[in-house]
């Protein structure tokens, strides 16, 4: 999630949560948004984002790590927010047939509703592409 935006900038949807998963979650960050150097990449303290593999991608990039203090979930405040969004708009209110319909029907969440669709109040009741597309036209890259 970038937190200037609101937006979720990488994700991807796997049977099992390990390095592997944020790793794709991580590329796929890249690929679409490519992220100055020195991009501050905030986690919790889960063995996916402590594990040599995702740390090497991380420096290689040009990235810094932060991390939430051990046993405070309110460091993680902005992606907690989102899971429990889409706990309660999706969800709690959808029947998934297969792991591919899953797949499916959460990108279309992600990318269509909630990043293109959802009305912020916190970055001025702007959907978090309006906000990302606002702040490319007004700042100088």
């Amino acid at each position: 999630m970038d937190l200037a935006t609101n937006k979720i900038v990488g994700w991807h949807f796997s049977k099992t949560m390990d390095k592997e998963c944020v790793l794709q979650a991580l590329d796929h960050a890249i690929a679409t948004q490519k992220p100055a150097k020195g991009c501050i990449l905030h986690s919790d303290r889960g063995s996916q984002y402590t594990s040599n593999k995702y740390r090497h991608t991380v420096n290689t990039n040009g990235f810094k790590q932060s991390f939430s203090a051990k046993g405070c979930p309110y460091d993680n405040a902005p992606i907690e927010s989102f899971h429990a969004i889409f706990k309660k708009e999706f969800v709690y209110l959808t029947t998934l047939h297969s792991y591919e319909d899953a797949k499916i029907r959460i990108f279309q969440f992600i990318e269509g509703r909630y990043n293109r669709n959802r009305i912020h109040s916190g970055i001025g009741y702007k959907t978090p592409q309006q906000m990302e597309d606002f702040l490319h036209s007004h700042i100088a890259v």
